[in-house]
């Protein structure tokens, strides 16, 4: 299942064109995570645009999405429970503290207040109504599932790739992101070389208007 849940990740970070970079796969046990992709932005980064951040909440989605289409949804595991707390807590932000979500407008909510006798802790202080919270959390929904609908035909649409990419995992454990790219090329008719071009475009524009 590991294999399969960082193989779509990779996928679907090669994929999404706002996605940064694929730097590396493994599926080698690091602490609590069973396996990492790793993403590397090309420059540095102080701003992120929203579509780069649907496209971060699409890469997450990737690996459920991948143990959903080979072993069904009765079998998902709970490999993928970070990955949904980083979705969540990436579209809370976007719609609390950016301003992102249309429906909600350009406003923040939810004060951020330190704890000034602990020093690091920060607790969040809910300065809006019941039915505000309402709306905040079906914005925060909204996000997450048009970022899983979305990315759900990648693996889908490019089964032989993600099963390539897999069993390039299982036999290697680890795969940098030129290898991953060319196991794409080879079992896809996929333009991967436009890809990374496109990539690297919306680095530099990025770069630019920091």
């Amino acid at each position: 299942n590991t294999a399969y849940h960082e193989a779509g990740h990779a996928l679907v970070a090669v994929m999404v064109p706002e996605a940064d970079p694929l730097h590396k796969v493994t599926i080698i046990p690091r602490g609590m995570a069973l396996g990492l992709t790793m993403q590397l932005p090309e420059g540095d980064r102080y701003t992120s645009t929203r579509s780069y951040l649907e496209g971060q909440l699409r890469v997450l989605m990737g690996g459920r999405l991948a143990e959903e289409l080979v072993f069904g949804s009765d079998s998902m595991t709970t490999g993928a429970g970070n990955d949904l707390e980083r979705a969540t807590e990436l579209a809370r932000k976007m719609v609390c503290e950016w301003g992102m979500s249309a429906k909600m407008g350009p406003l923040t909510f939810g004060k951020q207040e330190q704890n000034i006798f602990l020093g690091k802790e920060f607790a969040r202080h809910q300065d809006y109504s019941e039915s505000t919270a309402v709306a905040i959390d079906e914005e925060i929904r909204r996000f997450i599932t048009e970022a899983y609908d979305d990315a759900r035909t990648i693996p889908d649409e490019h089964r032989p790739a993600l099963e390539a990419i897999t069993a390039g995992l299982l036999e290697d454990e680890v795969l940098d992101g030129e290898e991953i790219y060319a196991l794409i090329a080879a079992n896809s008719d996929v333009d991967v070389e436009a890809i990374r071009q496109h990539k690297q475009r919306n680095r530099q524009e990025v770069s630019e208007t920091a």
